[in-house]
């Protein structure tokens, strides 16, 4: 029984994981949980879709009542769930696309405003470049924390967090230099309608993978703060 928010394409899936408690006390945070991978036309289980500000529907809400899942449905260790999602997340969060998924909009900018744009324009536009380019270097260090068998997990939060602030931070910024800067009017009525979508999308980018809150909590707990 319970509630799994924010599943990822739940309505086009088959299957879904499940985090849920296996063992322990109520009072235990994190021993005792186990991953499942639960079929999801098993009695009981129901979705509800969540529909994003530009009318996606990417995720779902899925509610389990009294639905039951045989052991042969454990993924790993009983008990191990949260070393494992730790782990699993670790990955995730580290990947590239987490800073690249606004690119368009950069690449875009750029070519609206042309080769000939003002000062305070191009130092703006070096400024976004910058942060896109720092994202790169560290996403590249946590690639090789990865290739040498290491968890990269905090490095990962760190980068997941930056880089979704930085693709939130983007299409404002770049919506309002265009409108100021922007060779053309056509260039500009085609580029507010890229920023307009990447408005739109943004919110769900300090969502999905991991909130702000608890990936700041995990760098907090690397460097002995919690």
């Amino acid at each position: 029984n319970g509630t799994k928010i924010w599943t990822s394409g739940a309505h086009r899936s088959h299957y879904c994981v499940a985090l849920v408690r296996t063992s322990g006390q109520h009072g235990d945070r994190h021993k005792g949980l186990s991953q499942l991978l639960i079929d999801l036309k098993t009695p009981g289980i129901s979705l509800r879709p969540i529909i994003n500000l530009a009318g996606r529907h990417d995720w779902n809400e899925v509610t389990f009542n009294d639905c039951f899942a045989p052991e042969s449905c454990l993924i790993g260790n009983e008990g191990d769930g949260w070393l494992q999602v730790t782990s699993e997340l670790a990955f995730e969060r580290s990947g590239p696309e987490r800073f690249l998924q606004n690119f368009h909009v950069l690449r875009e900018l750029v070519r609206v405003l042309g080769r000939q744009t003002s000062k305070r324009a191009a130092s703006i536009l070096g400024r976004l470049v910058a942060r896109l380019w720092s994202l790169r270097q560290m996403s590249l260090s946590i690639a090789g924390i990865l290739e040498a068998g290491h968890s990269p997990a905090i490095e990962g939060a760190l980068v997941k967090d930056l880089g979704t602030i930085f693709q939130q931070d983007l299409p404002e910024v770049a919506r309002v230099l265009a409108e100021s800067d922007a060779t053309t009017e056509e260039d500009l009525a085609d580029f507010l309608d890229i920023a307009q979508m990447s408005t739109l999308m943004s919110p769900t980018y300090t969502i999905q993978g991991g909130t702000t809150q608890v990936l700041r909590g995990i760098v907090a707990r690397g460097l002995g703060l919690r």
